[in-house]
């Protein structure tokens, strides 16, 4: 795996930039996280702002999802024989200028295209920032690497998505895409001035790269992603409605119910991307049955403002543990075609995002309650520990050879 990404001469001369380039390519997951999730705090406001049900609202959400699903492959593969640093800086630019249009968007099937739009170069950005972060990072901590510029997005939940809450619900929904759009240019000028250049490899092509696709513990990698995390989304989508519906908790305190969340977030993925160089199976093995059992306590503790926002920062903590392992998981599967590869795996979190919108405003339209979302996520982390429980087997019968 090392001597695709990276030869050991290249790493020794650009170690001793590692920390500004790995925080300039967290810096973007930080705004990547903003637009995603403070969606879901301020889905109220987009409700009022907009005309639009809850059901309506929440397809804004699945929009953006997605157009990272359609993004990441896409721009992946097209981009493959741009040096990384290239690619990383268009896709940033793409996605600055899409959320400034989210701003402008006059109605509803406007703002639906525009964060369609704002979507598709999410997969893709995390997928190089990866591959840059790997190829800087020795072998052994390629987990602690990817879990670096994946911090951008968890901090995003305790920082940005809080703050972009209040000032959604102070001054106007709308701004939130202002601030995302100021966010991306100030990631641009440090992507310029940090990360190192890479040139592009020499036998890249978009063949090259779609070739991942052909393999199958690729597939089963993906699945996992999907099916397991699903149940994550599921519950924070309509995290404001069970918070002040259930446990009975002001609207004025769900900034703080988000920045728990993000807090949780945080400390799940440096946990998982350290747990993850250990073992990346064994990681995703024990990480799975955690979420199940993190969801279905929630649904039960809900019930009370003080135990629902203990659950807030656990399920939080136990989604984002996954996350790493995985990365590196489909980084291990496809050796020769990282960048898609890597891209494949926020794809699949977006396909989980939306299935998870999906499904639970299903069951709370069947009237089933604003907890029952937690429950059917538990129900696909289960199913995702199943997928994951054939790919270890198939490994064994033939190895990946990294």
């Amino acid at each position: 795996m090392s001597s695709v990404i990276q030869s050991p001469t290249a790493r020794k001369t650009q170690s001793p930039g590692i920390a500004p380039a790995i925080i300039s390519l967290a810096m973007g997951g930080f705004g990547i996280g903003v637009t995603e999730f403070t969606m879901m705090g301020l889905l109220k406001e987009v409700e009022v702002g907009l005309g639009i049900s809850t059901p309506e609202a929440g397809h804004l959400i699945s929009a953006y999802a997605l157009g990272v699903v359609v993004g990441a492959p896409l721009l992946a593969a097209v981009g493959a024989k741009l040096p990384r640093k290239h690619l990383a800086l268009g896709l940033m630019l793409f996605f600055s200028l899409a959320n400034l249009t989210s701003f402008l968007a006059p109605d509803y099937g406007t703002m639906l295209v525009s964060r369609f739009a704002a979507g598709l170069p999410h997969g893709a950005f995390f997928g190089v920032a990866a591959v840059i972060a790997a190829s800087l990072a020795s072998p052994t901590r390629r987990g602690w690497a990817i879990s670096m510029v994946m911090a951008g997005l968890t901090v995003s939940n305790v920082v940005g998505v809080p703050l972009a809450t209040w000032v959604g619900q102070a001054f106007g929904w709308r701004l939130l895409f202002v601030l995302v759009g100021a966010i991306g240019l100030l990631t641009l000028a440090l992507l310029w001035r940090f990360v190192p250049f890479q040139a592009a490899h020499p036998d890249a092509s978009i063949r090259r790269e779609l070739g991942a696709l052909k393999r199958l513990q690729v597939w089963l990698a993906i699945l996992i992603g999907i099916v397991g995390f699903g149940g994550f989304f599921a519950t924070y989508t309509y995290i404001a409605h069970t918070m002040t519906s259930v446990a009975g908790i002001p609207s004025s305190l769900i900034p703080l119910v988000v920045a728990l969340y993000g807090l949780g977030m945080v400390a799940g993925n440096i946990v998982g991307g350290r747990i993850a160089d250990r073992s990346v199976m064994g990681t995703i093995y024990r990480v799975l049955p955690g979420i199940a059992v993190a969801l279905v306590v929630y649904a039960v503790a809900a019930q009370w403002p003080w135990s629902a926002f203990v659950m807030v920062f656990v399920v939080g903590a136990a989604g984002s543990m996954l996350v790493p392992a995985l990365q590196t998981r489909l980084l291990d599967a496809s050796p020769d075609a990282p960048s898609l590869a890597s891209s494949l795996n926020h794809a699949a979190l977006n396909v989980a995002n939306a299935l998870g919108a999906f499904l639970g405003g299903v069951v709370i339209a069947w009237g089933w309650g604003y907890v029952a979302p937690a429950l059917v996520g538990a129900v696909l982390a289960i199913l995702g520990l199943g997928v994951a429980i054939i790919s270890g087997l198939l490994e064994r019968k033939n190895p990946l050879t990294a």
